[in-house]
Order: C-alpha cells, then structure tokens, then sequence
C-alpha cells in the first residue's frame, strides 16, 4: 500500500515497538499519524520527540481497543493501521481472563472495525510465541504451534481471527512474528528481555549478572529499530493474508548475551547462575528471516552488540526514567 499523504493510525503507538514506529513513519510522507493508546504500558515520553511533529497527534477522547465505540471514532477516515496492542506475557500468565479480554476480543474489536470504516491495510503485531520451542532451527513461518502458554495463544487466535476477516470481509492484512525485541525505551515488563535490563542493574550496583538456567538457552535478539522498519516494510508492501517472522536468524544463549554485555561495559564480574523455576517460557527460539526478506523486503541492519550498545547509552543518558519503568515493576 503506498502511504504517502495517508492517515495512519498506531494502536499502542506509546509502547515500545509502536513508538519506534512513529519514529519512522515520521520519515515517510504521510498525512498525518493518529496515536491510540490507553497509556496502560505505553507513555507520553516515549513520543516526547514525535510529538514535535505537528503530524503526530494522539486521539484524545481515549486508547483502550475495549471500548468499542471510541475505537471506531478513532478510526474515521484512516487508510491505515498499525496494531500493537496487548497485554504482555508474565500479565497474560498471571491473568488469562484478561488476556482473553485484550488480546483476542480486543483483537477483534480492532479488526470489525478496519472492515467498519473500510481501512485499506493493517499490520497486525503477532509474536514468536506463537511457535513455541524450537523443533527445528531457524523456524521457518511453516513451524508447528508448540505454544504452551496464555500470551501465545491469544495470538494464534488473533492470527486465525485476523485471517478469517480477510477470507470474510475482503480485509487486507500482514502479521509479523517479533523474534526477542529489545532496545531504548525498553522497560521491565518482558519475560526474556527484561533479563538485559536486570543484568545492566546487577553491574551498576557492582554485582554480578544473573543468568536463569545454564546460560544454554538460545534466542534472536532484535533491535526495536529494524522491528520498526519490519512494520513499515509490511505496510508499503504489496503482500496480503501472510505472516512473517522478524528476527535476525542469528542464534545467541543467555550466556553470550551476558559475556556480550561484561564486554561492553568493561565489567570483570563472573556470571551467576540460578536454578530455572519457570517452565512456562522457551528456551530455544530462532527465527528464520528468509521469507519477510523476499516478500516484504526486510532485512536487519543492527547487529546485537550495536543494538545492546544503544540500549546502554540511553538507559545511561535517562536514568530517572528507567527508574521509574523499574518501580512500576517492583511498587
């Protein structure tokens, strides 16, 4: 979908992926860019500086994908849609109920109304989860669903919905499946990267970096900025009714990542390592790139020691707001 002198509109625009989203739509020639957002994760400061653009506006009546009616106002006159709304995994975990609520009634008060107010295209904000652990590496888009926890099954339901909608309604669509996404802005809500932001903790304090496991367990690590690009690609392409994984294909244990993190920030500490007590997460999880590459034309540019040497000089350079992100995890 070409989106030059369109209206846009990010649904959890204030979050981590959607503000980065904002970022760059900035650099495109759209008509204006429609922020909806219930602030429930999500924060002004995170598009302190998008908002300078006079493009960027958030719909001040409200941001929660529940209430039906504000959404669909929300949602006039818009050519195209961004959706990251959802509660994130440990919340999914603790609250299936809510879960159940946001993630896929939300998700379908979002698509009924794209197909209401004749939205052109959207990009739905899927996950790996979906895919569970790994049965084969890297997981390609045809990998079975091992999903065994709440988050990512509200996923494939949503998925599956978003699809019926286009078989249905005739709704264009592209779903992106977000590998381990970590980088400024980032807070301590996630259940994998929010180990990147504790082990950053444990150094400043002097301490060691904590590892849950043996440090054998593997991911791919991706910049929120090439997520942003990955969002970007799907809208501008002219690819319909298909998913795609966004990650890196590179494979990195927990083990690499703190040796990663000692390296750059010069910290002699050894690594420590607890007994793992959460057998509801996965512990392998790489994703092939290959499809969204030839079909959406994204590819990753920022490589994990860049991308986690981003992630250092912001929390460095806005240390009262990451305090503030890590209170309202342990207040």
């Amino acid at each position: 979908m070409r989106i030059d002198n369109k209206r846009i509109m990010v649904i959890g625009g204030a979050g981590l992926i959607g503000s980065h989203t904002v970022d760059q739509l900035i650099g495109e020639n759209v008509k204006e860019i429609i922020i909806y957002d219930n602030m429930t994760r999500g924060t002004e400061e995170n598009l302190k500086e998008a908002l300078k653009d006079n493009r960027v506006k958030i719909y001040d009546v409200g941001g929660d994908i529940l209430q039906t009616d504000i959404l669909d106002s929300a949602m006039k006159n818009i050519d195209g849609v961004f959706n990251f709304a959802a509660l994130w995994l440990l919340q999914c975990h603790e609250y299936p109920r809510s879960a159940f609520n946001v993630n896929i009634a939300g998700t379908f008060n979002v698509i009924e109304a794209c197909v209401n107010n004749n939205i052109k295209k959207i990009v739905y904000s899927s996950s790996a989860s979906v895919y569970g652990d790994a049965d084969y590496e890297p997981m390609d888009e045809n990998h079975p669903f091992n999903n065994k926890n709440f988050y990512g099954a509200t996923k494939i339901a949503s998925e599956a919905m978003i699809r019926a909608f286009h078989h249905r309604y005739g709704l264009n669509y592209v779903g992106l499946r977000y590998m381990n996404v970590y980088g400024q802005r980032q807070d301590y809500h996630g259940a994998y990267i929010a180990v990147i932001m504790k082990m950053l903790d444990a150094i400043d304090q002097g301490e060691s970096p904590t590892i849950i496991g043996d440090g054998s367990e593997a991911f791919d690590f991706v910049a929120v900025q090439d997520c942003a690009y990955a969002n970007l690609c799907a809208m501008k392409s002219n690819t319909n009714d298909s998913f795609y994984n966004v990650g890196t294909g590179t494979r990195t244990t927990l083990k690499q990542l703190a040796e990663l993190i000692l390296e750059i920030t010069k910290c002699n500490k050894p690594i420590n390592y607890k007994p793992r007590s959460q057998n509801t997460f996965v512990k392998n999880r790489i994703g092939c790139p290959k499809k969204a590459e030839k079909e959406i034309g994204f590819k990753f540019s920022i490589g994990l020691k860049e991308g986690l040497q981003r992630l250092i000089d912001w929390r460095n350079n806005h240390k009262s707001e990451v305090a503030k992100r890590k209170n309202q995890i342990t207040s």
